[in-house]
């Protein structure tokens, strides 16, 4: 999704429980009729919510939104506190590196990405040639954003962002981007019941905010209208146009995986302290594979900064400015990390070789749906097989693991797979 720099850290904290409910997932949310309807919520409202959108009025004036244009926007307008328990949102349980990313990137995304980038070959080679930026790396953003533009999000976002604008935190930054989908429509680049996405306000293909879909969303089709929503090509360039405005660097890579010499501390190196290419040359790293670090467009100037997301016994990358372009598009390194890494797949590299320091290593949503069918089998009110790991198969997967004598971790990991299997098998033989 994508913020406006001022907000990018407060934003991306709104917006990763999106990734972990629904592209993580991976399965289709349709979009509903654009009606305002209140889902159940147990918020009890501060303020009431008919004054406090009359009271924004003048607000939306003064930001470009027309009186006439205000009033229809907002005739009938009903709040939808689920997006306050969304906004509240306190996990029970925190995602680690290597069950995102194998959430993510696994073996569906880049099978059905590979396919993405040979059915817009065309529009991805005038994107690429526009703008600098692979077409590799606009389609990772494009999976990992939306699966590919199969979901959406289902929050009408008047209604979402209207609440969002009279309740909760941040009320001033969802008041900009409330009066942002106003001026959208306005301009008339997106009909109202385009204008559906996450409870955040990210909509389109590739979930841009409402402010910087205004910033930089393109017409890239040629129709008169920047549409996010309806048109591909539109969707591809205007993510394109993002990681270039964000500094993305043609012919130059995100980063790399890299070996670190026994003994060397790393502690206190990041994204951010960056160091000439030069400077871990000498220090003895190597690519991952043995190769030396300078290749292709690099030099020994190249500044990059050193990134261990799971600390020295886990994978170690050298980023570059590239990697901060896609940092920006959702301020998580683990974000970034998933959408560079799933762009190398694309153009045919490999996993990443160096193992995550667990015992017990994630799973791809495939092996997530074996394991919900599993505990369906088993007699659990988890809902449907969907890949989605939610409280309710969390703590049928800890109940599990106490019957087979695991650890109680609630996590869905190869170890409560391989166990799963191993007690199906031995049913089968009886």
């Amino acid at each position: 999704m994508l913020r406006l720099s001022l907000f990018f850290t407060a934003v991306s904290l709104f917006n990763s429980q999106l990734h972990a409910d629904l592209v993580i997932n991976g399965s289709s949310t349709s979009s509903p009729a654009v009606q305002t309807t209140t889902a159940s919520s147990n918020y009890k409202p501060n303020n009431n919510f008919q004054s406090c959108i009359a009271g924004l009025r003048s607000q939306a004036i003064s930001a470009g939104v027309t009186s006439s244009n205000y009033d229809l926007y907002t005739r009938n307008l009903t709040p939808d506190y689920s997006v306050i328990d969304k906004l509240n949102y306190q996990p029970e349980f925190s995602t680690p590196i290597w069950d995102y990313l194998s959430g993510l990137v696994d073996d569906e995304r880049v099978a059905k990405g590979r396919e993405m980038l040979k059915q817009h070959q065309n529009v991805l080679q005038r994107v690429s040639s526009s703008y600098g930026v692979p077409a590799e790396t606009v389609v990772a953003v494009w999976g990992v954003e939306s699966n590919f533009g199969d979901i959406s999000g289902k929050y009408p976002l008047l209604q979402a962002l209207g609440t969002l604008s009279c309740e909760g935190r941040r009320q001033a930054y969802f008041r900009g981007e409330f009066f942002a989908t106003m001026r959208i429509l306005q301009r008339g680049d997106l009909r109202q019941e385009q204008m559906v996405g996450s409870w955040a306000g990210a909509f389109g293909h590739t979930q841009f905010m409402p402010s910087t879909y205004e910033e930089l969303a393109v017409d890239f089709d040629g129709d008169g209208r920047r549409d996010l929503v309806s048109s591909t090509a539109d969707a591809l360039a205007s993510t394109a146009n993002f990681l270039k405005k964000r500094g993305w660097q043609t012919g130059m890579p995100w980063g790399f995986e890299v070996k670190v010499p026994s003994g060397m501390s790393i502690s206190g190196e990041s994204r951010r302290n960056k160091k000439a290419l030069s400077y871990w040359s000498g220090q003895g790293l190597t690519r991952v594979d043995g190769r030396p670090l300078l290749q292709g467009n690099l030099t020994s100037a190249t500044p990059a900064g050193l990134m261990a997301p799971s600390g020295p016994n886990g994978p170690v990358f050298l980023v570059f400015k590239n990697f901060d372009a896609i940092y920006s598009y959702n301020a998580a390194e683990s974000y970034a990390l998933a959408i560079a890494h799933l762009s190398d797949r694309l153009q045919g590299a490999g996993p990443i070789q160096t193992a995550w320091p667990t015992p017990d290593p994630g799973t791809s949503r495939a092996e997530r749906r074996e394991i919900q069918n599993f505990l369906l089998k088993r007699g659990y009110d988890i809902g449907a097989a969907d890949g989605l790991i939610g409280d309710k198969t969390r703590q049928a997967i800890r109940t599990e693991q106490t019957r087979l004598g695991l650890a109680p971790s609630g996590r869905a990991g190869q170890q409560i797979l391989k166990a799963f299997r191993e007690e199906t098998a031995r049913m089968m033989l009886q």
